[in-house]
């Protein structure tokens, strides 16, 4: 314990000074160089437009998208558990965002988090730009948002059934401080990953593999449900998961045309492979699933949708149409053995597979981006396409992958830990066969 308590103090120490942890002279010097000959930020209405649209479109994949997808896959006894975890938690992180985390993630100049010179949103007002020069800043902290809140909200699905409701809001007050924020100023706002060259253009690393990994730490801490693997854990309505898994693809449009942060070309590109990606893994997941079981399923369908969205999001504005769907094809057949034998090897009680599919599907999406982002191949070069190099590229994501999977790891295991001392993480066996939806909440999703 004493161990744990440590290397929390560690995290704690490097969030706390990680605003002071700033640039070398150069490259404070080539900032104010590129500052000075940048144009003058002006409020665009097409790109502003777009950005509140694209806002709007992530909410609906969360409330009610990822909610209804979750809740399907419950048991019937817990699904309003599923639905008010996912509610709750994103209503949670929408305020802690605005308290503290966009100040964090994006202000200042840290390797690590940044600084706190915007807490409580000081200094935000309706004249001022964030890190778009064509848009408000209060629309670029309020899609940032959604990205924070649906990425705490994806962990929901690892320890369902069976895990106390404090537990959840606990961990996520912690892990939306110690995880999310940091990942998102390293990578986005111009943290260590940023400056080493990584990729990501809509959260392959920020968050899926960051919310993936989290899921499976909580599959193993928060415990196996009572009667895994003796007992069919079938979902309780699969119409409730197929209409979640379709507004999830429809506000993913949001989430990676709006990542270009404006109403272009990029927003375009992103766009068609949200589309081209995804149908690519559906039918790779549901080929790969008639083969080895004779059938393809409508949930293998739904799941297969999901893991070419989670796939083409670090890639989406840098590769082609072609390479975005090599990717998603790829992703679906992997993400098949993600649910199936890396589950099993792992013997973790993964409720709803967040690891399998998030976790496996955005390291995919975030070393494939590093192949096909290469104009030889029809991507955009990333960032530089002059200096573009694939292999010094799949090395960068590569590094960016393993940084992720440690951070998030770490952060955790003692996250969880802490909640474990200070409320507990499971509800008694009592409680658990009873269903989440009467013991906890006092309310059951259809009458009986």
């Amino acid at each position: 314990m004493k161990s744990l308590v440590r290397a929390f103090a560690l995290v704690a120490g490097m969030l706390l000074c990680g605003a002071a942890l700033g640039q070398t002279d150069p490259e404070i010097a080539a900032s104010a160089a590129a500052a000075a000959s940048a144009p003058a930020p002006r409020i665009d209405s097409g790109d502003t437009a777009w950005m509140l649209t694209s806002t709007l479109l992530v909410i609906l994949m969360i409330v009610p998208g990822l909610a209804l997808f979750y809740g399907g896959l419950a048991r019937s006894k817990n699904m309003l558990s599923v639905l008010v975890q996912v509610f709750v938690v994103f209503s949670l992180v929408s305020v802690l965002w605005a308290v503290y985390g966009y100040s964090l993630a994006f202000s200042g100049e840290g390797h690590i988090v940044g600084g706190l010179g915007k807490l409580f949103l000081a200094g935000v007002t309706p004249a001022t730009f964030g890190a778009l020069p064509t848009v408000p800043e209060y629309v670029f902290l309020a899609f940032q948002g959604t990205f924070a809140a649906i990425t705490c909200c994806l962990i929901v699905g690892s320890f369902a059934e069976r895990i106390k409701f404090s537990a959840v809001l606990l961990f996520m007050a912690l892990w939306f401080s110690f995880s999310y924020v940091p990942m998102a100023h390293i990578v986005w706002g111009g943290g260590l990953l940023a400056r080493d060259g990584a990729l990501d253009f809509a959260g392959g690393t920020v968050v899926h593999i960051n919310a993936g990994i989290a899921a499976l730490v909580g599959a193993y801490m928060v415990g196996k449900r009572l009667g895994f693997g003796r007992e069919a854990f079938t979902p309780h309505s699969l119409t409730l998961t197929m209409v979640g898994a379709s507004l999830l693809w429809v506000g993913w449009f949001g989430f990676n045309a709006g990542s270009a942060g404006a109403a272009n070309a990029q927003a375009g590109l992103a766009f068609v492979n949200t589309v081209l990606a995804t149908a690519a893994a559906t039918l790779a997941w549901s080929a790969g699933e008639a083969l080895h079981k004779g059938k393809a399923s409508m949930l293998g369908a739904a799941s297969g949708a999901v893991a070419g969205l989670v796939a083409v999001t670090p890639a989406a504005g840098f590769v082609g149409p072609m390479g975005g769907i090599v990717i998603g094809a790829v992703a679906g057949f992997v993400c098949i053995w993600g649910v199936g034998g890396l589950k099993r090897l792992l013997r973790a009680d993964d409720a709803f597979d967040v690891f399998g599919v998030h976790g496996v599907g955005g390291i995919i999406g975030a070393l494939l981006t590093g192949v096909f982002a290469a104009p030889a191949l029809g991507g955009t070069g990333g960032t530089d396409a002059a200096s573009f190099s694939m292999g010094a590229q799949v090395w960068i994501q590569l590094k960016s992958v393993l940084f992720t999977v440690i951070w998030s790891g770490v952060v955790s295991v003692i996250a969880y830990k802490i909640v474990d001392l200070m409320v507990g993480l499971r509800v008694t066996e009592e409680k658990e066969r009873e269903g989440l939806d009467i013991s906890c909440h006092g309310e059951t999703a259809y009458s009986r």
